[in-house]
């Protein structure tokens, strides 16, 4: 992940979650405690973010609509889920990630 792809990340969640997300969100987002997880992030705009919060944030990602539900995470598209059923069980499971998000932002 990129620093502008950070950036976009964080526009996007805002946009999904219907408000405006800060560094220090991001940065609680991310696992980065203390008064300069918001630095880190801001950094991390411009240089990208370490290997493991890429990890975490594409993760958390997918509670957007604009971000693909990562293959480990795509359930849906087996055989023993029946076609008409995929699409509410996708949003089912972006819901659940969108709250998932809510619950880090305390």
């Amino acid at each position: 992940m990129t620093g502008p792809e950070l950036k976009q990340l964080r526009d996007d969640l805002s946009d999904t979650l219907g408000r405006k997300l800060t560094a220090s969100d991001m940065a609680r987002l991310c696992g980065l405690t203390g008064k300069d997880g918001a630095d880190t992030i801001r950094r991390w705009e411009v240089s990208g973010p370490t290997p493991s919060a890429t990890k975490v944030l594409r993760v958390l990602a997918m509670a957007s609509e604009r971000y693909p539900i990562l293959e480990k995470f795509d359930i849906f598209d087996r055989h023993d889920v029946r076609e008409e059923d995929r699409p509410a069980k996708r949003a089912a499971f972006r819901e659940q990630m969108r709250d998932e998000v809510r619950r880090r932002l305390g």
